[in-house]
């Protein structure tokens, strides 16, 4: 079990300039709580790296966010000719595109290709992002891929989400949120 008391004192200092807010805190404990339901048996860096993605990829938020822009200017900005929707990114790590919306609503049984807000709900966008993101349903690699026992790389673990955008600042958060969720009681 994480030690919460460490973790979020950990996070607050190193990571949240001294502050958080309750959402800050209610992302952090959906995303914690899946873990230690379904994963606690897993190597603990793959959620160290999930938390870095989800601090990156909602401006720190910790909650399941639209893209800013919602796509303007993107393929798939355009609204789809067939449902009216536009598959801009969502969630916690920016869902994007009909048939990513398609096949992850099938893999959840959530109906997100005519209801595509509901990624944004907390639930759904925390099944999302381990689903994704453990699975490698985003890009065809996992976790697993880059933190196993004979691998431990937190650059290029950024191919899951996004290729290698930013791919420093989000293994800087990684190593971080790891130091919080490694102490236990």
């Amino acid at each position: 079990m994480i030690n919460r008391k460490f973790f979020f004192d950990h996070v607050r200092c190193h990571l949240f300039d001294g502050k958080l807010r309750q959402s800050h805190v209610d992302g952090f404990n959906a995303i914690l709580a899946e873990w230690e339901r379904k994963y606690a048996k897993k190597d603990d860096r793959w959620l160290a790296y999930m938390l870095a993605t989800t601090h990156h990829e909602t401006d720190r938020t910790m909650q399941p966010i639209e893209e800013y822009g919602k796509g303007k200017g993107r393929t798939y900005g355009v609204a789809d000719s067939v449902t009216g929707h536009t598959y801009y990114g969502r969630g916690f790590v920016q869902l994007t595109w009909k048939s990513n919306y398609q096949s992850m609503g099938k893999k959840l049984k959530v109906d997100l290709v005519n209801r595509p807000e509901l990624a944004l709900g907390l639930k759904v966008a925390t099944r999302i992002l381990f689903q994704g993101m453990m699975e490698g349903t985003f890009t065809g690699v996992r976790l697993s891929t880059y933190f196993n026992p004979n691998k431990d790389d937190w650059m290029n673990a950024r191919r899951i989400i996004n290729g290698l955008d930013k791919a420093n600042l989000i293994a800087g958060y990684g190593k971080s949120y790891y130091a919080a969720i490694s102490y236990t009681t």
